[in-house]
C-alpha cells in the first residue's frame, strides 16, 4: 500500500471514528462547523476560545453568567475544537458555540465577523493557534485565581492582557514571573464567579461562630465542605491532600456529631494518577456509608456542578492550595488550607497562606477538634480575612465584578479597533 493511500485510509478511519462519537472524552473530535459558519457567520465582537473537551468544561462553566451578561452588550461566540463540548455549552449556557476542524478556519470567521477580542479560560497549548492572529486583542481570564504555580505560568506572557480579580494576582506575577510587566498588562476586574456564592449565603446571624454546636439547645451541625484539588499536571503542582489524607479527614469529620460533611472532589481527580482515583472512590464510599448510617446528618458527595453554590452552603471550608480557598473569602467564614503532602509541590509564601490556619499531618488525626477550634475561636480572624478578601478579590459588591468585566472588554475592543485603524493608516495589513 502506497504512503498516499495509507494516509487516505487513516483519514477515512479517523473520520468514521469521529462521526461515531467513540473518541475518548479527553480527545477533541474536530468535527467542524465550517459549512454553517460560511453560510451564517457569527456577528460577534468577541470570541471565547475553548480548545478543550467536555472534560475541561469545569473551567468555562463558572464564567457562564458573566459571559451571558457580556453577550448582551458585545455579542460573543464560543469557538472550540470538540463538537461534544460545543453542544454542551449551547445547552448549559444558551451561548452560541461552534467547532472548527482546523485553526485556519478562523480566517473564515474573521473575514465575515467584526471580531476584535479573544478571551481564554485556560493555558491549553492549542491556544497558540488562535494567538497567531495578530489583529485581535488576546486576553487571559483563566478559570480561577490561586496561589498554585499555574497562576504564575510563563504562558501568561503570550497574551496581550490578563484580567485578574485583585491586587494579589498582580503582586504574585510581579514577584514570580521574570520579564513580565504585571502592573501594565494586568487589569483588575474582581471575581464575577463569587456573586453566586454571595447570593447563597445565609444571613450574618447564622455565621458558625454565632451558632451552638450539635447537642446544645437550639443547636445544629456545622457544615464542613472538604474540596481537595486534583493531583496536578506536574510534581510542582501536586497540592492535593486527597491521596495522603482524604479518607482520614472525611472519617474524622463524619465521626464528629458537630459536623455534616459535603465532599466535593475536583473534576479532574484521578485523570493522571490512579491512586487519586482510588482515594476519591474510598472517600465517596465512606460518605455514602455515613449518610446511610445517620440519615439526618446530611453527609453527601457533591461531584461536578458549580462550586460557588457549595461555598454558600458551608460554615467552614477545608481546601488545598486552590482558587476555592480564595473564592471562599467572600463568605466571611473560617477556612483552613492544607499543607501539601508532596515534598515536590511549589508553595510560595503568600498573604493567604500566612494568614489562614493550615491543616497538616499533625492536625489530621484530630481533625474534628481542630475544626471546632477554628469555628469557636474565629472572631479574631474575621478582620484579617476581610482585608484578604479585598486584596485577592477586589470589589465583591454584588454585580460589581460583572460590570467591571464588561467595561474592560469594551476597552479591549476599542483598543483593537484603534490599533487596526493605525495599521491601515501606516499601510499595514489591517483586519483583512
Amino acid at each position: 500500500m502506497s504512503s498516499r493511500l495509507s494516509r487516505r485510509v487513516f483519514k477515512l478511519a479517523l473520520a468514521l471514528v469521529r462521526a461515531s462519537g467513540l473518541l475518548p472524552k479527553s480527545v477533541p473530535d474536530g468535527r467542524g462547523d465550517e459549512r454553517r459558519l460560511a453560510a451564517d457567520p457569527p456577528a460577534a465582537e468577541v470570541i471565547v476560545y475553548f480548545a478543550d473537551t467536555v472534560v475541561g468544561l469545569y473551567q468555562l462553566r463558572p464564567w457562564y453568567q458573566a459571559l451571558r451578561a457580556l453577550h448582551r452588550v458585545h455579542r460573543l461566540v464560543v469557538i472550540g475544537t470538540d463538537s461534544r463540548a460545543a453542544k454542551a455549552i449551547r445547552r448549559e449556557s444558551g451561548l452560541p458555540a461552534h467547532t472548527i476542524s482546523h485553526y485556519s478556519s478562523v480566517d473564515l470567521i474573521l473575514a465575515k465577523s467584526p471580531v476584535r477580542l479573544v478571551l481564554y479560560v485556560n493555558h491549553n497549548a492549542a491556544n497558540f493557534s488562535m494567538l497567531a492572529f495578530g489583529q485581535l486583542v488576546h486576553v487571559s481570564i483563566m478559570h480561577g485565581d490561586s496561589d498554585k504555580v499555574v497562576s504564575i505560568s510563563g504562558q501568561t506572557k503570550a497574551y496581550d492582557f490578563t484580567f485578574v480579580p485583585g491586587q494579589a494576582a498582580i503582586d504574585r506575577l510581579s514577584a514570580n514571573l521574570a520579564l513580565f510587566d504585571a502592573p501594565a498588562r494586568c487589569v483588575i476586574i474582581g471575581r464575577p464567579q463569587v456573586d453566586a456564592a454571595r447570593a447563597a449565603h445565609r444571613p450574618a446571624t447564622a455565621r458558625p461562630a454565632d451558632r451552638q454546636p450539635a447537642g446544645a439547645a437550639g443547636g445544629g451541625r456545622w457544615t464542613v465542605l472538604y474540596a481537595p484539588t486534583w493531583e496536578g499536571g506536574t510534581d510542582s503542582a501536586a497540592y492535593s491532600s486527597l491521596a495522603a489524607w482524604g479518607r482520614e479527614i472525611a472519617a474524622g469529620v463524619v465521626a464528629d456529631r458537630r459536623f455534616r460533611l459535603i465532599y466535593r472532589p475536583h473534576p479532574l481527580t484521578g485523570t493522571r494518577l490512579a491512586d487519586f482515583g482510588a482515594a476519591d472512590a474510598a472517600v465517596r464510599q465512606l460518605v455514602a456509608e455515613a449518610a446511610k448510617a445517620e440519615r439526618t446528618a446530611g453527609h453527601r458527595t457533591a461531584p461536578g456542578g458549580d462550586a460557588a453554590d457549595l461555598l454558600g452552603q458551608a460554615d467552614l471550608l477545608i481546601s488545598d492550595v486552590s482558587s476555592l480557598a480564595i473564592d471562599f473569602l467572600v463568605t466571611g467564614r473560617p477556612l483552613t488550607v492544607t499543607r501539601p503532602p508532596s515534598p515536590h509541590a511549589r508553595v510560595a509564601p503568600t498573604r493567604l497562606l500566612e494568614t489562614v490556619p493550615r491543616l497538616g499531618a499533625a492536625e489530621v488525626p484530630r481533625v474534628g477538634q481542630f475544626l471546632a477550634g477554628l469555628i469557636e475561636d474565629d472572631a479574631g480572624r474575621r478582620r484579617e480575612r476581610a482585608a484578604l478578601t479585598e486584596y485577592y478579590l477586589g470589589d465583591t459588591r454584588p454585580g460589581a465584578a460583572v460590570k467591571a468585566f464588561i467595561e474592560a472588554c469594551g476597552r479591549m475592543i476599542a483598543l483593537a479597533e484603534s490599533n487596526q485603524a493605525a495599521l491601515l493608516r501606516a499601510g499595514g495589513e489591517g483586519a483583512a
